[in-house]
């Protein structure tokens, strides 16, 4: 008896679609490509800063401890399709690799668009429809059984029919991307829960006019602590070492995007930021330090004395907070004033207001609520035929490559699901 083909629609062409797409060919499938931009992964094209860290060369332990939120929903989806296999893929496809700092895997060429281009082309030699335009909606049926199945979509030229839908349309951050949260809303047609939507490895808003006064400038190997006011005591919640940078509104860069994740319900004086200068000095040895550029420039005044150990834009700012007279002869300064800059170095200190809009997160925490999805195969467990992948999915990862990881493991585990379900 000849075996019917499986006529699979994938709505998305991120990084999560196009996985899903071509593994769905792969067994057989006809797979047809939704989406509404004039180019597929425009997302992808944009990720680390144009670098597109890929993934993250650990094993599944490391990267389910770099999940926040339900990791455990993520162990088959990486079974199946883990940080080794998108190696090996991007390598097939011919876009080598390489590994850096924290085992993060760039393109050695550092152009996200190889990664986006690759993607795109497989698709079409897959033999991929790819079809430019917005679904509107979702069409469903009801089997005799009362069982509700997923039977195509409505676009804005018509109808389309389908064995299978896979709804991989991203979350809400960078809406500019076309994320702009239609995954919810045809989540919520079928009858699924979606979680509480809300920024992640995103800027954050600070309170006083610190930020403001150093804006643009960068530090690199520096500590930064985020502690969370937890009744009458302080918690630490966050502490990494690595670069950031002060904006207008706050904070910014590597550090703080991951230090994000952390956050939530931030209301004033619930959390703040402490940044440790110079990490890799104790407080001992920092004011012996501090002691010898003291003796170097004994003559001249503080503000004139501290090139030696902090970026120029910082100089004044921290005299400031130390409570010192810029202006006062360094051999003049006492003990406990030099402790006190000393405290300031180690314990630069920022007040948390809130973040940035979504619009400018990397990646939207909450979404599609996984207890209603199976983790073996990506299906709805409410309606036959429906799937979703990538960041529509109520999962989030922290800097380092663990995000666009989770859209690939998703993608390959719903595409091979839909192309092979009886």
């Amino acid at each position: 008896m000849e075996q019917t083909v499986r006529n699979i629609i994938v709505i998305g062409g991120g990084a999560s679609g196009m996985l899903a797409a071509v593994h769905a060919s792969y067994l057989g499938a006809s797979v047809t490509l939704v989406d509404k931009n004039a180019r597929l992964g425009v997302k992808v094209r944009i990720t680390g800063k144009g670098r597109c860290n890929v993934t993250n060369d650990c094993d599944r332990e490391e990267f389910l401890r770099n999940v926040p939120r339900n990791p455990r929903f993520l162990y088959a989806a990486l079974a199946r399709f883990s940080t080794a296999d998108t190696q090996s893929f991007f390598e097939m496809l011919g876009v080598p690799l390489k590994v850096e700092r924290g085992r993060r895997v760039f393109p050695v060429s550092d152009r996200a668009n190889d990664i986006a281009d690759a993607l795109v082309a497989h698709c079409r030699d897959c033999g991929v429809g790819i079809v430019r335009g917005s679904v509107r909606s979702l069409l469903f049926s009801e089997d005799a059984d009362g069982t509700r199945r997923v039977t195509g979509v409505v676009t804005e030229t018509g109808r389309m029919e389908a064995d299978a839908v896979i709804v991989a349309t991203g979350g809400a951050s960078y809406p500019r991307t076309g994320s702009d949260g239609d995954g919810y809303r045809f989540a919520r047609a079928a009858g699924h829960t979606v979680t509480e939507i809300s920024p992640s490895l995103v800027p954050l808003v600070c309170e006083g006019t610190l930020c403001k006064t150093l804006q643009g400038l960068s530090l690199k190997n520096v500590r930064l602590r985020i502690l969370e006011m937890a009744g009458e005591r302080e918690r630490v919640i966050f502490e990494e070492f690595g670069e950031m940078m002060f904006t207008h509104f706050g904070l910014t860069g590597p550090l703080v995007l991951s230090a994000s994740a952390h956050l939530s319900g931030i209301v004033r004086g619930k959390y703040r930021a402490e940044i440790d200068l110079k990490p890799a000095l104790d407080e001992k040895v920092l004011d012996e330090r501090v002691r010898s550029d003291f003796a170097k420039y004994a003559n001249r005044d503080l503000i004139n004395a501290l090139s030696d150990l902090l970026p120029q834009k910082l100089i004044a700012p921290a005299i400031s907070l130390s409570g010192i007279d810029e202006r006062k002869k360094v051999r003049e300064i006492t003990r406990e004033e030099r402790l006190a800059l000393v405290q300031v170095l180690k314990h630069l200190t920022v007040g948390i207001r809130g973040f940035r809009p979504i619009d400018e997160a990397i990646v939207t925490r909450g979404g599609v609520s996984v207890k209603e999805i199976d983790p073996k195969t990506m299906q709805s467990k409410l309606v036959r035929g429906l799937y979703f992948a990538g960041e529509v999915l109520d999962l989030d990862a922290y800097t380092g490559g663990y995000n666009l990881q989770i859209a690939f493991s998703t993608g390959v585990l719903a595409g091979e699901a839909a192309a092979s379900e009886p």
